[in-house]
C-alpha cells in the first residue's frame, strides 16, 4: 500500500480565461489523467466501452447518448474519461492504510487527497470510542447494521440517502427495503439540485421530467441555456448544440459568468475542431445578475403580450392556449404590471439586450429552454422555472418537435432513481402498486428530504444514516452544522467505491461498505449481470462493466442492499431478496409490474440503445389539477446585496466531479494551483478597497446572526457580473445556511448567498 501525496497544495497562478472549450487540449488532459490512474490496457477498455450500447454508462453526467446507429466509437468527453478512469484506478485502500491513518488525521485531508488514495477493498468498521477503522467481515457488518435498525424506537429514526450514481435495480431495492422497514425517509441528491425543477414542472405540466429529446435539440430554432456551464458539467451537450447551430438554430446563453464552452466549441473528433476555429455557440450572451432570471422571463412574457396586442393573432398560439392550458387570463393580467426599472435592476441587463432576445423569440417557431442549478438553487427557483413554463406556453412551445423544457441533470441516474421510487413523497399510486406486488402496506407519512434529514440528526430524531453511492457531508449545506449532526448519530454507514470526507465524519459506530464500480464486471449466482440507468431525456439503457473488480471482497450495491434487507427484516416480508441478488433480471420483472411505463422491461432494455419512457406532455396530456398545462402568477422577486456586500454563487471547477476535485486547476477560467479563490469583478474590488490576490475570509450574512466563515481565500479579479462573486464548492458549502432554502422545493440556495470579504488574519 502506497499513500499518494496531496496533489492539491495551494500555489495560485492565474491566466486569462479561455474563449473556447475542448479541442486537442481536452484529449491530452483526459489521457494524462487516465494514464496517471490506470494502465494503457485498462484505459483502452474503459474508453472504447464508455457510452456504447452494451458498454459502461458514464458516471459523469446524465446527458443522453445519440442513437446507436449514429454513435461515435469515442462517445465521451474529457471529464467522462477522467471520471471513468478515476474509478478504474489501480490504487487501493487496504486495511493497512486504515491502521496507518487515524480518522482524525484523515479528517484534515483535502477531498482530492482522500479520493486519490484509490479504491476501497474490504468492509471496515469504527467502533465507539475508536479513532481508527478496522476490518470487519460482511456477515458481521450486516449484523451490526440490522441490530441497530431493529433497536430503533421508530423506523423513522433511520435515513436512507442515495446519490444519482446508483443504478435502477439497486435504487428499486433500496426504496423497497426502506418502505418494508417502515419509513419513507429516502433523501437523495436531487433534493439539493433539481428538486426545484420537479416542483415547478409537476405543478404546471403534471410531470417532473424534461420533455425534449436529442432530435429536438438538433432541430430547434432557438435554445436558451440558462444557469448552466455545459463545457465543464455536461461537455457532450456542446456536440449537440453544435448540431443545432449547423442546422440553422440559434443559442442564447444566460449566466452570471462568461463560460468558454458557450463561446466557441472545438469538436475534437472533427477537422474543424482540431485544425480550425471550431463553432461559435452562443449567438447572444446575457450576463445576468444572480437571481435575475425570474425578472428576465417576466420581461420576455410582458414583451410577447405587448407584441400580440400590437399585431393581434401573430404572436401567441391562441389555439394551443385555449385547448391545452388554464389560468391564462390571470397570468396575463399580472404579467403586464411589471416595470422596466425593476427588471433592469434585477437583471443587470439593458432594455436593448432584452428586446433583442424578444426579436429572436418572435423569429423562432420552435424554442427549448435548458437550465441547471443556476436556476434551481435560488430562493425563488421554483417561481423562476414556472415563469419559464409560462414563456414556453405562450407560443405553444410545449409538446411539439424542437420545443420544450430541458432541465439538465448532473448525476448519471439521478432521474432514474426518482423513477424507481427514491423520493420521500412518492404518490399513493406508486405505494399501492408496491403493496399489490409485495403484499405489505408501505408507510403513507411523507419522509424527510436531505435538509430535513440534517435537522432530524441534529435534534436527535434520526440516529441511523445509510448513504448509498454518495458523499453526503460534502454535498450538503452548512458544513459545520451537517458534520455535527452526523456525529450525533448512533451509526453511520456508507456504500462507496472510494474514500471521501463522509467516511471521516462518523457516528458512534461507523461502517464503510465497499462496492463494485460502474466499470467493474458483476458476477452473481446466475452469471454476469448488467444494470440499467435513465438519462436526462428519459432514455433507459444498459450499463455493463468491463474490468475485473478492485478486490474479491467487494459486493455489488444490489447484493449489499439485498443481504442487509434479509438480515434486518428476516422473514417478516415475502420478498425474495436472495433471488434478486442472484439475477437482476428478476428485479426488472418486478419493476415492470410496479413502475409505470416499464412493461416488458427486460426485453425492451436489451435492444440496442434501450427505450425512451413516454412523456404525457408530448401527447397533449397534462396530469395537473386542471387537466391542462397551468399558467401561474409569480411574484416579482430578485436578489440584491447591501452596500459593501456581494451575492456569492458556488460552482464546480473543470477538474471536478460532483464533490470531488481531481486537481486544483480550472483551466477554462484560468485558475491554476488553488481552489480557495473567490472571483470578483474588478470594479467591485476597487469599490471595496481590496487588491487582486489579497487573502480574505468570506463571511456569509444570514438572519440567524450566526457567523459562517470560509477562511483564507485569495481574491481573483474576474469578469463576474458586478455585485456578484463566485467560488468553488464544496469548499464554500460552509457559507450556505441550512435554513436558506428555495421556497417549496427546500433546495439549498447555493447560488444566492450574501457575503462580505474581510482581510484574512492568521490565528495567533
Amino acid at each position: 500500500m502506497t499513500t499518494v501525496e496531496d496533489p492539491s497544495e495551494e500555489n495560485l497562478s492565474v491566466t486569462p480565461p479561455k474563449t473556447w472549450a475542448t479541442g486537442v487540449p481536452a484529449v491530452t488532459h483526459a489521457l494524462q489523467y487516465s494514464l496517471g490512474q490506470t494502465s494503457v490496457r485498462r484505459t483502452a477498455l474503459t474508453l472504447l466501452n464508455i457510452n456504447q450500447p452494451t458498454g459502461i454508462d458514464c458516471p459523469g453526467c446524465a446527458w443522453p447518448d445519440p442513437d446507436p446507429n449514429h454513435r461515435h466509437m469515442n462517445e465521451y468527453c474529457e471529464n467522462g474519461a477522467k471520471h471513468i478512469n478515476d474509478e478504474a484506478t489501480l490504487r487501493r485502500v487496504t486495511a493497512e492504510f486504515f491502521r496507518e491513518h487515524s480518522i482524525s488525521e484523515l479528517d484534515q485531508k483535502t477531498d482530492t487527497w482522500l479520493n486519490q488514495q484509490g479504491r476501497l477493498t474490504e468492509p471496515m468498521v469504527k467502533w465507539p470510542g475508536s479513532d481508527h477503522y478496522e476490518p470487519i467481515g460482511w456477515d458481521d457488518a450486516f449484523g451490526v447494521l440490522a441490530t441497530e435498525l431493529n433497536a430503533l424506537d421508530s423506523p423513522d429514526e433511520a435515513l436512507f440517502y442515495t446519490s444519482g450514481r446508483l443504478n435502477n435495480e439497486a435504487a428499486f431495492l433500496l426504496q423497497l427495503f426502506a418502505r418494508a422497514f417502515g419509513t419513507n425517509n429516502l433523501p437523495d441528491c436531487s433534493n439539493m439540485c433539481h428538486e426545484s425543477s420537479g416542483s415547478a414542472m409537476q405543478q404546471t405540466l403534471g410531470i417532473g421530467k424534461g420533455s425534449v429529446s436529442l432530435d429536438d435539440i438538433y432541430n430547434s430554432d432557438l435554445i436558451f441555456v440558462v444557469g448552466q456551464n455545459p463545457g465543464t458539467n455536461h461537455p457532450r451537450m456542446l456536440s449537440a448544440l453544435e448540431l443545432t447551430k449547423r442546422n440553422g438554430g440559434q443559442i442564447i446563453a444566460v449566466n452570471p459568468l462568461p463560460e468558454a464552452g458557450l463561446m466557441r466549441f472545438k469538436h475534437p473528433q472533427k477537422a474543424r475542431g482540431v485544425l480550425g476555429r471550431g463553432t461559435p455557440i452562443a449567438d447572444q450572451f446575457l450576463q445576468i445578475r444572480p437571481g435575475g432570471d425570474l425578472a428576465l422571463f417576466k420581461a420576455l412574457n410582458m414583451l410577447l403580450l405587448q407584441a400580440e396586442e400590437a399585431d393581434p393573432g401573430t404572436v401567441l398560439d391562441h389555439e394551443f392556449i385555449q385547448a391545452n392550458t388554464s389560468g391564462f387570463a390571470e397570468f396575463a393580467e399580472q404579467a403586464r404590471e411589471i416595470d422596466w426599472p425593476d427588471i433592469l435592476d434585477a437583471t443587470g441587463l439593458t432594455r436593448d439586450e432584452i428586446e433583442r432576445v424578444r426579436d429572436r423569440v418572435l423569429a423562432s417557431k420552435r424554442i427549448i429552454v435548458c437550465w441547471a442549478m443556476g436556476l434551481t438553487q435560488q430562493k425563488h427557483g421554483v417561481p423562476t422555472i414556472r415563469e419559464v413554463v409560462n414563456f414556453l406556453l405562450l407560443r405553444g412551445n410545449i409538446g411539439k418537435p424542437g420545443a420544450g423544457v430541458c432541465p439538465v441533470r448532473g448525476h448519471s441516474n439521478v432521474q432514474g432513481d426518482r423513477t424507481m421510487g427514491i423520493w420521500e413523497r412518492m404518490p399513493q399510486t406508486f405505494l399501492d402498486a408496491l403493496e399489490r406486488e409485495f403484499s405489505f402496506t408501505p408507510p403513507i407519512k411523507h419522509g424527510l428530504d436531505s435538509v430535513d434529514s440534517i435537522r432530524a440528526m441534529a435534534e436527535g430524531r434520526a440516529t441511523f444514516f445509510l448513504g448509498v453511492a454518495g458523499n453526503f457531508v460534502r454535498a450538503t449545506p452548512d458544513s459545520e452544522v451537517t458534520e455535527n449532526a452526523m456525529r450525533k448519530c448512533r451509526l453511520t454507514a456508507h456504500i462507496s467505491t472510494k474514500l471521501n470526507r463522509s467516511h471521516t465524519v462518523c457516528g458512534q459506530t461507523a461502517l464503510i461498505l465497499p462496492t463494485l464500480g460502474r466499470s467493474d464486471r458483476d458476477f452473481q449466482a446466475s452469471g454476469e449481470q448488467f444494470v440499467t440507468v435513465e438519462d436526462s431525456m428519459s432514455e433507459v439503457h444498459i450499463s455493463r462493466g468491463r474490468l475485473e473488480p478492485a478486490s474479491d471482497k467487494l459486493l455489488s450495491e444490489v447484493a449489499i442492499i439485498g443481504r442487509l434487507a434479509r438480515r434486518t427484516l428476516g422473514d417478516r416480508m415475502s420478498v425474495p431478496w436472495e433471488e434478486f441478488a442472484a439475477d437482476y433480471g428478476t428485479i426488472r420483472d418486478r419493476i415492470a409490474r410496479v413502475v409505470p411505463d416499464f412493461e416488458d422491461f427486460n426485453a425492451r432494455v436489451a435492444r440496442p440503445g434501450g427505450f425512451r419512457l413516454p412523456n404525457p406532455v408530448n401527447h397533449g396530456e397534462f396530469r395537473t389539477v386542471t387537466g391542462k398545462a397551468i399558467f401561474t402568477r409569480n411574484g416579482f422577486e430578485s436578489l440584491s446585496a447591501p452596500s459593501g456586500h456581494l451575492v456569492l454563487q458556488s460552482m464546480r471547477s473543470h477538474d471536478q466531479w460532483n464533490t470531488i476535485p481531481y486537481t486544483s486547476n480550472d483551466r477554462y477560467r484560468g485558475i491554476h494551483g488553488s481552489r480557495r479563490v473567490v472571483l470578483v469583478n474588478p470594479a467591485d474590488l476597487e469599490s471595496l478597497g481590496i487588491a487582486d490576490r489579497a487573502e480574505v475570509d468570506v463571511v456569509s450574512v444570514w438572519r440567524d446572526g450566526v457567523e459562517r466563515r470560509a477562511r483564507k481565500f485569495q481574491v481573483v479579479s474576474y469578469p463576474t457580473t458586478p455585485g456578484s462573486a463566485a467560488a468553488y464548492y464544496p469548499e464554500t458549502n460552509v457559507l450556505v445556511p441550512l435554513d436558506s432554502v428555495a421556497d417549496i422545493s427546500n433546495t439549498p440556495t447555493s447560488k444566492g448567498i450574501i457575503v462580505r470579504l474581510e482581510p484574512y488574519a492568521a490565528a495567533s
